[in-house]
């Protein structure tokens, strides 16, 4: 279900939605409220080690449950994609990192509890600051380091990470970065 299909009635006055009328974007004609249903922001990163290997994560909750992923999450209210990109590789495997380099956008659907949220993932190109201390933590059951060419992409949890990590394999230079 999508979340347009959710509003039943106005949130506004508590109308009913007419039959048959337009899903985007909502409106009510006992009040005027009007709602448009946006894409959620998720941020992810291609995080590379020394090797050039990229830490993949493998999920430890649904959707995709065991399944590979790469670090990142939904970005909050307020936050720009920068901070909520560093907050999440904090909360998931406890590393920080230096620049951000950007790669591309992919599309995404993310089901949770039966609905389906369309997704905007933002996804960068990084390195850690230092390995030390990296930890499987929120949201995920373990880590490992992949060469991007050497993923079985059966193996990706969604996608847009998919698609991604095909722009990053596909590149002509690797990060302008420094290591």
């Amino acid at each position: 279900m999508q979340p347009a299909d959710l509003f039943q009635h106005c949130p506004r006055c508590g109308q009913p939605k007419k039959p048959g009328a337009a899903r985007q974007p909502f409106h009510c004609d006992a009040c005027g409220f009007h709602y448009y249903f946006n894409a959620c922001i998720a941020v992810a990163a291609i995080l590379l080690g020394p090797d050039d290997r990229a830490l993949f994560v493998r999920r430890a909750h649904e959707p995709a449950k065991g399944k590979l992923a790469v670090p990142g999450g939904f970005v909050d209210l307020g936050e720009t994609a920068e901070s909520a990109l560093r907050r999440e590789i904090k909360e998931e495997v406890n590393l920080e990192v230096g620049p951000l380099e950007f790669l591309c956008t992919a599309l995404n659907q993310y089901i949770y509890r039966d609905v389906t949220y369309p997704v905007l993932d933002l996804v960068f190109i990084t390195r850690s600051n230092s390995l030390d201390g990296i930890a499987a933590l929120d949201g995920v059951e373990s880590f490992c380091w992949i060469k991007p060419e050497e993923v079985d992409p059966e193996e990706i949890a969604f996608p847009s990470i998919e698609a991604a990590i095909r722009e990053y394999i596909g590149r002509d230079a690797r990060p302008k970065f420094k290591h």
